[in-house]
């Protein structure tokens, strides 16, 4: 038979209402909440970090998409002439190409910048035997450039040495939007025409070959890292460097003895 011992159930089971002496409560201290916000806001912070770099890769991509469709396939007819000619050298075409230009008199004279050491007119005339007599009066060479940025020094030198005011641009499609980048940062007084040169391994969309969407993924990360360069550089070579150092004052002759 059971037994009523004068408690409710609720006391039986170990509760009690706050506050009533004898009675312990058994809800948790409000403490063992508090890390609860903490988790949500890391929560937050994970998922915005997330979403952000999903955006900057959806922009990366689109980005390169745009400056792949912007290099061209083909090689364009230049209009009109300019003062000079620069070719940056990487690839026979290049020179080829500029050389031709030149002797069309669509410039006076032509800069072959980034030539190696060992290189001289002799060789690289052999590449245009038509028009060998051109490097003995109207071709230039650099042997200095090891790189864009050193083309666009050297170039920048050439022009202010021969008062140049236009140049016609020749490289590689591919590298086309970095030279223009570069040399434009460095000679913002001059024309910049560009001359993309295009050879049949280029010509085939990005798309349709491994080799040119790597080859061009490449290139783009080169030219958005030269581009956030620029944003920081100051315009400054060399000749620069050379023009504005003090110059030792003169020597004062001795007086009259005294």
């Amino acid at each position: 038979m059971a037994v009523e011992d004068g408690r409710s159930a609720r006391d039986r089971a170990g509760g009690a209402p706050p506050g009533r002496p004898g009675r312990v409560d058994a809800r948790p201290p409000a403490t063992a909440a508090a890390p609860r916000p903490a988790r949500h806001t890391l929560r937050r912070l994970l998922l915005a970090l997330v979403g952000l770099g999903g955006l900057a890769v959806v922009a990366f991509l689109a980005g390169f998409v745009a400056f792949a469709d912007r290099v061209p396939r083909r090689e364009v007819a230049l209009a009109g002439t300019a003062d000079g000619i620069v070719a940056l050298t990487g690839g026979a075409s290049r020179v080829v190409d500029a050389v031709e230009l030149l002797a069309s008199g669509r410039g006076r004279r032509l800069l072959i910048t980034g030539v190696h050491r060992t290189t001289n007119s002799n060789e690289l005339a052999r590449n245009v035997p038509d028009f060998e007599r051109l490097f003995a009066c109207c071709i230039d060479l650099d042997h200095e450039a090891r790189n864009t940025i050193g083309n666009a020094v050297e170039t920048r030198r050439w022009t202010n040495d021969r008062g140049v005011r236009s140049l016609v641009v020749v490289t590689s499609s591919y590298h086309m939007p970095r030279a223009m980048a570069e040399l434009g940062h460095r000679l913002p007084g001059v024309a910049l025409i560009p001359y993309p040169v295009v050879t049949p391994a280029r010509a085939e969309p990005w798309w349709a070959s491994a080799a040119n969407a790597r080859l061009l993924m490449t290139e783009y990360v080169k030219y958005i890292v030269a581009l956030a360069r620029i944003r920081i550089e100051p315009v400054v070579d060399l000749t620069d460097v050379a023009q504005r150092r003090p110059r030792p004052p003169a020597a004062v002759p001795p007086g009259p003895a005294t």
